[in-house]
């Protein structure tokens, strides 16, 4: 994984220059540092006069003294003791890696008086602070130190965080380090620009997985339409760029375990199509991949840390445009499943890779349960904002995983209803179905009621990310358009629940 942090783990800090960060909670007595790090007991001065008592990510930030080891001494507050949980940990880290600002080194003391930081408030932290760390600045010939987070553009800061517990730590962190990459390659593919980013290049980036044992299969255009994904095809019918349907199995487990499967929807760039979006915010819609991205993040993130689990991930690769061949509304598309389509909105095209890809899973791998993802609509960021993603399920067991998970990562969710009422609004006259409900009600629910049809039977669940993959509030872990959105639930849902 590539990050602009070299952190390790150790009992003590050998310090020399550079930064040193302390920990306060705010109900604990003076702040203070090591008697080396801070001989003249500035922080506590500092501390008094300033008022700082601690207050939830709140710093002090100070010159170090003479005869100090340091140049800087670095003071985060972490609020209420009893009020600090484990995702509090990971935005920690992230508070500390935007207040290190230009520093090349850090030595950060994570052990706080009175409080057992374990390992994996460690790992946590290190988490939190390789997040925050990113930037996609790739296409930028000249580098702002500010918006590098002060490292100088690829040059690594070196940070040292110092814990009774680093042993347990440094091995917990192989676990973290891949969730970090999972989320880094998804934030890398929603933030690419579509030039560069067609099908074709996207199915390259997923047969990278292959170095950490993940087996790659990519259908062409010829191999679907032998399949007969006639819902998938006429969506890519109006791009010079190609389709690509990309399979990735990570066999964790045992030959006998169930295989999990995940769906993303992978629409390179979206115009609408024939339904031709507004050009106002259009440059978006790069990031109509961000479910396929979330996908890949996830299976890259379970194959590096070697997860004790069978899973694939299928993600249909697609780019939506206006050509003279595109598909046009009326036009009535047989789906592989046999089910025809009356497209009413060539901008209603997300659905339409997904019921392909849904129903290939289903019938290839015969998994435990189904969880696609897809920017799939507005109306979710209408109903719910940034803050939560949609989840509809046809399974009350995974939904409720799947919500707990969510808490447990910051990645929320709100489950919203799915009903015959619903399903009577895409019912059609000349074909199955139509791919819209025609109205601007309940169109979130609509479409995924369009996608149960293409489920049968198995555990599912529809995740509508549209405004939680691209474009949501900065916060501490993440100052990124794209922002990875899904691997580390997903990851904490198969660890929690479904890992042997």
């Amino acid at each position: 994984m590539s990050s602009r942090l070299d952190i390790s783990f150790s009992r003590s800090a050998k310090v020399a220059g550079g930064v040193a960060v302390v920990l306060r909670f705010s109900d604990e007595g003076p702040t203070s540092a090591p008697e080396d790090l801070d001989p003249a007991g500035v922080i506590a001065k500092a501390a008094k006069t300033a008022r700082f008592k601690g207050k939830k990510f709140g710093k002090l930030d100070l010159l170090a003294p003479e005869g100090s080891a340091v140049d800087r001494l670095l003071v985060i507050g972490l609020g209420a003791k009893g009020e600090f949980g484990q995702q509090d940990w990971v935005k920690a880290g992230g508070v500390v890696a935007a207040a290190l600002g230009g520093a090349e080194k850090a030595s950060v003391f994570l052990d706080v008086p009175d409080h057992e930081t374990t390992a994996m408030n460690a790992a946590d932290f290190a988490l939190g602070m390789l997040l925050r760390a990113y930037r996609f600045d790739r296409y930028k010939t000249k580098k702002d130190d500010a918006e590098d987070n002060g490292n100088g553009g690829d040059k690594l800061a070196k940070i040292t965080l110092v814990t009774a517990s680093h042993s347990a730590a440094k091995k917990a962190f192989e676990t973290t380090e891949a969730v970090a990459g999972g989320v880094i390659l998804a934030r890398d593919l929603v933030n690419e620009p579509a030039n560069v980013l067609g099908p074709e290049e996207f199915a390259a980036k997923a047969e990278e997985l292959e170095k950490l044992g993940v087996e790659i299969e990519i259908l062409t255009e010829k191999d679907m339409r032998k399949l007969g994904m006639g819902a998938l095809l006429g969506v890519a019918q109006g791009s010079v760029r190609p389709p690509r349907l990309v399979v990735m199995q990570w066999k964790g487990g045992k030959s006998k375990d169930k295989t999990y499967a995940f769906i993303g929807k992978g629409v390179v760039f979206d115009t609408g199509g024939i339904s031709i979006k507004p050009a106002a915010g259009m440059e978006d819609m790069k990031g109509d991949m961000g479910g396929a991205a979330a996908v890949t993040g996830l299976i890259h993130t379970l194959a590096a840390r070697k997860a004790k689990v069978n899973v694939v991930g299928v993600i249909g690769l697609v780019e939506n445009m206006p050509d003279g061949n595109a598909q046009r509304p009326g036009d009535i598309v047989k789906s592989m499943s046999g089910q025809t389509i009356e497209v009413i909105n060539t901008d209603a095209e997300g659905r339409l890779v997904l019921c392909d890809a849904l129903w290939y899973t289903n019938e290839r791998f015969k998994p435990a349960f189904m969880i696609n993802l897809a920017t799939l609509t507005g109306a979710i960021g209408v109903a719910l904002g940034a803050h939560h993603a949609g989840l509809f399920s046809n399974d009350d067991t995974l939904a409720a995983n799947l919500l707990i998970s969510g808490i447990n990562t910051g990645e929320r969710l709100w489950r919203m209803p799915l009903g015959r009422e619903y399903d009577k609004m895409i019912d059609s006259r000349f074909a199955d179905m139509k791919n819209t409900g025609g109205s601007r009600q309940a169109g979130a629910i609509t479409a995924a009621q369009f996608l149960k049809r293409f489920v049968g039977s198995t555990p599912w669940a529809h995740l509508d990310i549209a405004s939680t993959a691209m474009g949501a509030p900065s916060d501490e872990i993440n100052q990124s358009w794209g922002s990875g959105y899904g691997v580390r639930l997903l990851d904490e849902l198969v660890r929690a629940y479904y890992e042997a």
